[in-house]
Parts: structure tokens; sequence; C-alpha cells
């Protein structure tokens, strides 16, 4: 299994902004049951992630995630992302997740950790 390519799929997901084309990479990419939690948010199933992309696309607006070195064994990886405005340098929002990926090679789960958030 290719974990690199699926962390990279997975980032694509978030930056995808057309609701169709978003939602077919998510069924393509994501388990039907997968599972995804932040300190923010908890997603089961396509419907509930799709909805959290949409409103996460919404409140960052014009804004891309870029994905830092993956390191995976097994079924498992983790990776840093960064979430800037388009060809900016510095991030407003980074963040390191774990990703565990499912027999079929779809995303099982995603748990993600906020290492720098904007100031309220």
């Amino acid at each position: 299994m290719d974990l690199q390519h699926l962390a990279e799929r997975y980032l694509a997901v978030w930056n995808e902004t057309d609701p169709a084309a978003r939602r077919k990479l998510v069924e393509e990419v994501w388990a039907p049951g997968g599972r995804y939690v932040d300190p923010v948010v908890e997603a089961v199933g396509h419907d509930r992630f799709d909805a959290v992309l949409a409103a996460v696309q919404a409140q960052f607006a014009g804004m891309r995630f870029r994905i830092g070195p993956v390191d995976a064994h097994h079924d498992v990886a983790r990776f840093t992302w960064e979430l800037a405005p388009e060809g900016a340098a510095e991030p407003l929002v980074v963040g390191f997740d774990v990703l565990t990926a499912a027999a079929d090679g779809r995303v099982a789960t995603v748990v993600g950790f906020l290492d720098k958030v904007p100031a309220a």
C-alpha cells in the first residue's frame, strides 16, 4: 500500500472546491464508514466528511492545503500539513495528522492535531 500517495490524495480532497468533483474524490479516497476527528469536529461517513470539507472551504476561501513529509509503516501514516493563501509562503494554520488505511486502500481514520491556528 502506498501511504504517501494516499495521504496526498487525502489532502487533494481538502483542496477540491467543486462540490461534485469533491464528493467523487471523497467516495474514491474515503472508506464509507471512515472517521475524521480533530479538536474542532468529528465526522463519520461520506456525507458528514463532505459537509466538514465544505465548511472549512467556506471559512478559509482561497486557501490551499500543502502536505509535509509522510512517515509511514504498516497501514498508518503521519504527516504535517499547512493551510495558506494560494502562493503564500507563511501558513495561516499548521497541523499534524495520523491516517490509517482500510484494507481496500482508502482512508479508514484520520486523527488531526492543530499546531498553529489564527488568533480569535
